[in-house]
Order: C-alpha cells, then structure tokens, then sequence
C-alpha cells in the first residue's frame, strides 16, 4: 500500500508539473458540446422531446462532453517518458510491486478526471442543466466518469507498455472517437437505424454514456447506473491484469 500511495502521488506531481496539458482536456470536450448543441438544439426543443425529461438538448449532450474528456489520460505518455529515461527500468529492478506501478498512474488519472468533470458541470450549468438525480446523482457522475478515465488510460498504458514509443501510444488513444461516433451520441438508442442500433449496443461505452446520461435526466435508474458501473468494473478489471502481465514479462 505504501508503495502504491509513493507512485500515485508521484504521478499527480507530473500533472500538476504541466498544468498546460490540462488546458485541451478541458477546452475540446467543453467546444464539442457548444458545436453539438448549436447545430441540434432547435432540432430537440426542450418542451417537445419526450426524450430530454423537460431539460435541454445540452443536457442529453454532457455526457459526451464527460466521456471525452476521461479520454484525454497523459499516464501512459508518462510512462513512455519513464521508459525512455530509464526510470521506468530501475522500477522493476526494485522490489516494487508491479499492481503498484500500474495502480499509481491510473488512481492519479482518475483523481484528475474527478476534477475535471465537476469543472465542466460547472461551466455547462449555465446552458440550463441540472442533475436530475441530486447531490447522490452528481457524485456517482464523477465516480463513473473518472472509472471511465481508469479503464482508457490503462489501455493507452498497454500501447505504451508493448510499442514503448509516444507516437504509437498517441495514435492508440484516437481510438475512442469511433467509439464515441458509434454510441446514441445524438438521439436515444431508440432512434438510431437498425445497424447503427447494433452498433450502438455491442459498444460498451453505450452503457456507459446511458448511466451518465440516465445521472442528469432522470431521479437514479439504478438498472442504466448499475450496467454503466458493471462495464467499467470488467473492464478496469482486465486492463489492470493486462497491465500487470505486460510489465511482468516486459525485457
């Protein structure tokens, strides 16, 4: 346990090392949100959307917002840095444990995403949002969220491990954009096409997003909430084994 708070506050001093790297994380998700909302806000009033629960077509939009930025992590470009500078060597050299060193990086991430999400359900407050499920609704938010930041950055972490370069691991993290444009980022599930519905639904940031989404229009669905939760925790789950195993059998 010592070992793993040693590493994780170590990893939250090279974030607040560079606190210009948190502008973007920031900045994107919040334009996104404006651009999305701007082009469809008219489309879905909120009076006439059965789907919005008498909110605005912001509030059905802030969850990409959230996604998004859990998707920014710098831990695995940290890593690769830890790499290249040979620390990362002197690590496994060390009678350290090696769920420590992936442990340390990640809860570092999800400290980072619990702060940034709460910041841009400030800034998106005066669109008109409100968290329909409460002071309960808006911690589960943030917890999901920063889980959500847990499961990518480990497996951003995993490119970094197997390819050791940041070129790699920075194309790795493109990822999540399909897996956001494939997910009811517009209209309910409901409403998609038919193989886009199929799409939506063997995509496990489709559960994710419906729980956040579920957090802001509606008094806790625990059935949406408690599959969103289930996705991460399988999947947190199999990238902190992951993780673990390639730092074992890493030469």
């Amino acid at each position: 346990m010592t070992q793993y708070w040693v590493l994780g506050r170590r990893a939250i001093r090279e974030v607040l090392r560079t606190p210009e790297s948190l502008f973007p994380t920031v900045f994107i998700p919040i334009f996104f949100l404006v651009v999305n909302v701007g082009q469809a806000g008219r489309i879905f009033p909120a009076g006439a959307t059965s789907f919005l629960k008498g909110q605005n077509y912001a509030a059905f939009q802030l969850p990409s917002a959230l996604l998004l930025a859990a998707s920014f992590g710098s831990a695995a470009l940290y890593l690769v840095e830890d790499i290249e500078g040979g620390y990362f060597d002197k690590l496994r050299a060390a009678p350290v444990s090696r769920t420590a060193i992936v442990l340390g990086r990640l809860t570092a991430e999800a400290a980072k995403s619990v702060a940034i999400s709460a910041l841009i359900v400030l800034i998106a407050l005066p669109f008109g949002i409100s968290v329909a499920s409460g002071i309960l609704g808006f911690v589960l938010l943030l917890v999901l969220a920063a889980a959500w930041s847990v499961v990518y950055s480990g497996f951003v972490q995993l490119i970094a491990l197997k390819s050791r370069s940041a070129a790699a691991t920075q194309s790795g993290s493109l990822v999540f954009f399909p897996l956001l444009f494939l997910t009811p980022n517009f209209v309910p599930r409901d409403k998609l096409t038919h193989p886009m519905e199929i799409a939506a639904t063997f995509n496990p940031v489709t559960y994710i997003m419906e729980a956040l989404r579920s957090l802001i229009l509606d008094d806790l669905d625990w059935t949406r909430i408690g599959r969103g939760f289930a996705v991460v925790a399988i999947a947190g789950v199999v990238m902190v084994a992951l993780n673990v195993r390639a730092i074992r059998s890493y030469d």
